[in-house]
């Protein structure tokens, strides 16, 4: 086994600690049943012996059966033991490890899941942690039994016929050459097969996920060949692994059968000529045979400990991975935040030479004012809102709130002083009852019902035969587009923030609907700073002021009467609009 393939269990240091009691119990449980295992063929040999001079009555023969009746019950007694605190240990490690993963994963910033596919982490939190569990569990029993067994079956070999055993192991160094041979070519093999599994998770999630727009282009046949591709690629791996597999135990089998077969010739002539005697050479077949059992476990060993080695360096690398957006050593603690946001000289750049997302923006946003952003597609609207939640970074001195820096503030406490509906509205496989309270777990159902009728989604909710307990479909299908924004908005008022973020959130909801939320947030916005992206003209009219992007800039500031008199971008903006919304109302 290859030792950069260890060092990657050191991850699970900690883990082996906390479970050390089990795992040494069970290894020594393990102890017991492989020497009751050896003591055997011992009573046999005695039997045998006692058989062959003629000198045993049958209470005799009863007395030999008596005890390997109970040595037999001692070996299924222990063997429970192990199995069920090795097994055990393994599967509170293999918890720990996934919850370990699971977390580290929320840490990491929305960039990375932007650039790495969610088939591939799947991939790594079932297959990679089911692989390391499985080295943890029969690889070590696996390696710990080949070292006890084969080091007591050797020693009762010896106490029989110290040159009998040399002839009888002499076929065994060829094993280690072997086995690190094979171990190295396993280990390679096994890592291109566990990416292309990755692959095959991410091939599928993709279609079931996308099945929707498969059918409606018909798509059905070419999405099923590119599956067929990919899992005929994983099962070419596959028996690339299995064919060298395939060839590891013959090679330990017609060693062993080698070894028997000396065992056989020299050690019946040296029974013939009484060297040993009869029991002698049945019991050091039978702890030849037992040999056989390390020589076959060292192979299987080492097949799990390379995957699962494979598997952690796979894990490793992700728990390595660091976050780009993090509490900074500066944190302070403060009071409620009162909702005053600044913003100086605010640039960011994309990063790829392209034009800059924001440029040199100033803005001061007092406590409970109601600001509305406009402008085109690609005006930096959507990275304003990521900006202001720390969805992305921004440099430092540019992002104040109530006078203290942006990045002064703990990540969990910004996020939990801001009600923030993104554009793309997500909704769990869950009751819509627990999707309204998902930042506020806590919430009383008054509390939940109030959240709705402010989004005006509760008497639509309440017209459905589970009401609040409707279970919706993943990602909310079940819901049109506007009731999805609708449980996304109330999710955001339940929290009753003192900043609230709402990113183009009423786009999919009719006109109608639309005026009906904006006069219920009127009364629940009272006091709090607001900030609303829109492309609809309700909220215009609302808004203390109205702040138009262009190509990342300021282009224009002010509220609706002042701009529109401008007749500059704003003017033209609302006017396409206008006329827009007229043409949708008469439809």
């Amino acid at each position: 086994m290859e030792t950069e393939g260890i060092k990657s269990f050191k991850t699970l240091k900690e883990d082996l600690i906390k479970n050390r009691w089990r795992i040494l119990t069970g290894l020594a449980a393990l102890l017991v049943v492989d020497v009751l295992q050896l003591l055997i063929p011992r009573v046999v040999k005695h039997a045998i012996d006692d058989l062959t001079s003629g000198d045993i009555a049958s209470h005799g023969l009863l007395l030999y059966a008596t005890q390997i009746l109970i040595l037999a019950f001692g070996i299924g007694g222990f063997r429970y033991v192990w199995r069920y605190l090795l097994l055990g240990a393994s599967r509170r490690m293999e918890k720990a490890l996934r919850d370990r993963f699971f977390l580290h994963l929320q840490t990491l910033s929305p960039s990375y899941f932007s650039r790495t596919k969610i088939g591939d982490l799947m991939a790594h939190a079932i297959n990679d942690i089911e692989s390391v569990r499985m080295a943890m569990a029969l690889g070590l029993v696996f390696v710990v039994d080949t070292i006890i067994l084969g080091i007591l079956t050797l020693f009762f070999m010896v106490y029989i016929h110290p040159l009998l055993t040399l002839y009888a192991v002499l076929p065994m160094p060829l094993i280690t050459v072997i086995t690190l041979f094979f171990s190295r070519t396993i280990h390679k093999r096994y890592e291109a097969l566990q990416k292309t599994f990755s692959q095959l998770t991410e091939r599928v999630r993709e279609s079931i996920a996308g099945i929707r727009v498969v059918k409606a282009y018909v798509q059905e046949e070419a999405e099923r060949d590119k599956l067929s591709r990919v899992s005929q690629d994983y099962i070419k791996k596959n028996v690339g692994i299995t064919r060298i597999w395939g060839m590891f135990f013959p090679i330990l089998l017609f060693l062993s059968n080698l070894s028997m077969a000396i065992v056989l010739y020299l050690g019946g002539k040296l029974t013939i000529l009484q060297s040993i005697s009869t029991g002698d050479f049945v019991a050091f077949m039978s702890y030849l045979g037992m040999l056989a059992w390390p020589m076959m476990a060292l192979g299987w060993a080492i097949n799990m400990i390379q995957r699962g080695a494979a598997s952690m360096g796979r894990i490793n690398r992700i728990l390595g991975e660091a976050p780009e957006i993090f509490d900074a050593p500066q944190v302070i603690a403060t009071g409620s935040m009162k909702g005053r946001i600044e913003i100086r000289g605010l640039t960011v750049s994309s990063g790829n030479g392209e034009d800059p997302l924001l440029e040199d923006i100033h803005l001061d946003i007092h406590q409970g004012e109601r600001v509305v952003i406009v402008g085109r597609t690609g005006a930096g609207k959507t990275v304003l809102c990521h900006l202001l939640v720390r969805m992305m970074e921004s440099p430092e001195g540019s992002i104040f709130f109530d006078g203290i820096e942006i990045h002064c503030f703990p990540l969990k406490r910004l996020r939990g002083e801001i009600g923030y509906v993104p554009q793309e509205t997500f909704l769990f496989s869950d009751t819509i009852r627990e999707n309204i309270a998902f930042g506020k777990p806590g919430a009383t159902l008054e509390e939940i019902e109030e959240a709705a009728r402010i989004a005006q989604i509760h008497d639509e909710v309440m017209g459905f035969p589970a009401g609040l307990d409707t279970v919706i479909g993943e990602k909310g299908i079940t819901l049109s587009g506007g009731q999805r924004q609708r449980v996304a908005i109330a999710r955001a008022v339940l929290m009753n923030p003192p900043v609230f973020v709402l990113d183009d959130g009423l786009s999919s909801v009719d006109i109608q609907t639309e005026e009906r939320i904006l006069d219920g947030l009127e009364r629940f916005l009272r006091g709090k700073t607001s900030i609303l992206v829109t492309h609809r003209i309700a909220p215009l009219r609302k808004a203390d002021r109205i702040v138009v992007l262009e190509k990342g800039r300021v282009a224009e500031a002010g509220d609706h009467e002042a701009l529109l008199s401008r007749g500059g971008i704003y003017a033209k903006l609302y006017r396409e609009r206008e006329m827009e919304e007229e043409l949708e109302r008469e439809r």
